[in-house]
C-alpha cells in the first residue's frame, strides 16, 4: 500500500520519484498485495495490482535515497544488513515523518477487516504527504 500512496502522491506533485516495496523476510515474494489492500487502494483511486512481493537485500542501501520501514522489527532486519553501518541514516521508521521520534510501528492490518487496511492507508498518506513536501522543497 505504501508504494501506492507514494506512487500516487508524486505523481499528483510533478515529482519523478522511483518507488519499490519489499518485505525483510521471502514469504511473499512473487505474490500481488493482499486482496483486501487493493480493494483498499481501489477505494482511494489507486491500482496496486501490479505489484509484486520481493525481499529487501543489501544493493537495496545503494539503489535509494531513502528506505522507510513499517514497524521495529522490520526496522532491525534491514539495519542487521547493514553490516559496516554505512546506511543507517538513509533508514527511517515511516510514522516519524508524522511523529519525530515515536518509532511508532504501522499496525498489520492483515488479521483485521477492512477498517484496519483503511486506518493504515490514513497513516502512510499523511507521512507520505509530510515526506513527498520536503523533497519538494529540496
Amino acid at each position: 500500500m505504501a508504494e501506492g500512496v507514494f506512487r500516487d502522491k508524486a505523481q499528483e506533485l510533478g515529482l519523478d520519484i522511483e518507488f519499490d516495496s519489499c518485505g525483510t523476510g521471502d514469504w511473499h515474494v512473487g505474490d500481488e498485495p493482499d486482496r483486501r489492500a487493493q480493494e483498499c487502494m481501489k477505494r482511494h483511486g489507486s491500482d496496486i495490482s501490479d505489484l509484486r512481493g520481493r525481499q529487501f537485500g543489501p544493493s537495496d542501501f545503494e539503489s535509494f535515497d531513502l528506505i522507510f520501514t513499517m514497524d521495529e522489527s522490520n526496522h532491525e532486519n534491514v539495519m542487521k544488513l547493514d553490516t559496516n553501518n554505512v546506511y543507517s541514516s538513509k533508514v527511517k521508521m515511516l510514522l516519524n515523518e508524522v511523529n519525530h521520534g515515536s518509532n511508532d510501528s504501522v499496525p498489520d492490518p492483515y488479521f483485521g477487516g477492512d477498517q484496519g487496511f483503511d486506518a493504515v492507508h490514513a497513516m502512510i498518506s499523511v507521512a507520505a504527504d509530510n515526506v513527498l513536501k520536503r523533497i519538494r522543497h529540496e
